[in-house]
């Protein structure tokens, strides 16, 4: 029986975490958000993210490695960095349209 994948929803694209990097947008778009979280702290017994590095990434698979990173930033919380991620990608895609 195939398992269906269910991806975690946010603002209508899939945010998807492998170990300590969340992957945001759709790989089929030009344009996806990775964040990797360099530091995390404890609050109130639970382990969250302190220090993220986000990334607007090109997914055309023709354009050199050097330059598929568009976009980089360091924030303080995955908060922070979701919402500047999800600025970045939706005037990105906004222009590409």
């Amino acid at each position: 029986m195939a398992k269906k994948s269910n991806f975690l929803m946010y603002k209508g694209k899939p945010l998807v975490r492998n170990g300590k990097t969340v992957y945001y947008g759709y790989m089929s778009d030009p344009y996806v958000v990775i964040m990797q979280i360099t530091s995390t702290r404890e609050v109130k017994g639970v382990e969250v993210a302190d220090r993220v590095v986000v990334q607007l990434v090109n997914t055309d698979p023709t354009v050199r490695m050097k330059d598929k990173i568009v976009k980089k930033a360091e924030r303080k919380g995955l908060y922070s960095a979701m919402d500047i991620g999800c600025i970045w990608l939706e005037r990105e895609l906004k222009e590409t349209a």
